[in-house]
């Protein structure tokens, strides 16, 4: 690995390091979407390798299973699980009622789908990721191909009417071609600045033609673990109303950096 990680990069370890802790043997596990995902299926592995545990991890994406089976991770379908005893997963935005903005790494769908499919969703980010009110992160909304253009101008529309700053959107590129999700849709990102009523807005846009879901995570997360880059880790529980603060050592020569590096 070339340098040291960056406070960000330790964020995002230490808090998907905690998180990794609440998993259990013969668990079945939501495995999330980006790159503080990815530090989480990094830590199983460890676990898996170095420790005996034995769970069935159900990913959200193409990318997150194939990083779970290198790790050696036993990757199963969400069918084969029928249901998940826990999901961990990022965020690109989270407020202080744990509702979120998901979809920056275009798996929402699939993102959704896992997490209310479980008994308990937690969510692993740095403290960059926490907002006041969500909405500075671009809203992901998977569209179907078909008349895409038709949706994003009813979507805009609709916006004159919702209680957001920002009213337009914009079709997620991939270099000079669509971003295709897994299963095969398009993602218009809107740029709403602030959105004053999440819940109302995540209920309008789904009721729209050619709207698959959208990137609002309302009433889904029990407990974020949020990581600081000096090894803090804070933990809060929607549910219980508790916050618990811990500490982590890490040592940058493990084999977990030196695989993520670069």
């Amino acid at each position: 690995m070339s340098g040291e990680l960056s406070p960000i990069d330790k964020a995002k370890f230490v808090a998907a390091k905690r998180a990794a802790g609440f998993v259990e043997n013969g668990m079945r596990v939501g495995l999330g979407t980006g790159s503080t995902a990815a530090w989480l299926v990094r830590c199983l592995g460890e676990m898996v390798r170095d420790d005996g545990l034995r769970i069935k991890g159900v990913p959200t994406s193409t990318r997150t299973a194939q990083l779970a089976r290198e790790v050696g991770i036993e990757v199963i379908s969400l069918d084969e699980a029928r249901w998940l005893d826990l999901t961990i997963d990022g965020a690109d935005e989270f407020d202080g009622d744990l509702n979120l903005i998901k979809g920056g790494g275009g798996a929402l769908l699939q993102e959704k789908i896992v997490a209310t499919a479980s008994d308990r969703m937690i969510v692993i980010a740095d403290i960059g990721k926490e907002v006041e009110a969500l909405g500075a992160f671009p809203l992901p909304v998977e569209v179907i191909p078909f008349g895409w253009q038709t949706t994003q101008a009813l979507i805009e529309e609709t916006l004159i009417s919702m209680d957001v700053l920002g009213r337009s959107a914009s079709l997620r590129m991939n270099g000079e071609t669509p971003f295709i999700t897994d299963e095969g849709n398009h993602i218009l990102d809107l740029h709403l600045n602030r959105i004053g009523n999440a819940r109302q807005l995540a209920m309008v846009l789904n009721q729209m033609p050619g709207v698959v879901e959208n990137g609002l995570f309302i009433d889904i997360c029990d407990t974020v673990v949020i990581g600081y880059g000096d090894g803090r880790v804070e933990l809060r529980d929607i549910n219980e109303g508790t916050i618990e603060h811990d500490r982590l050592d890490f040592v940058e020569t493990d084999n977990l950096f030196t695989d993520l590096a670069d």
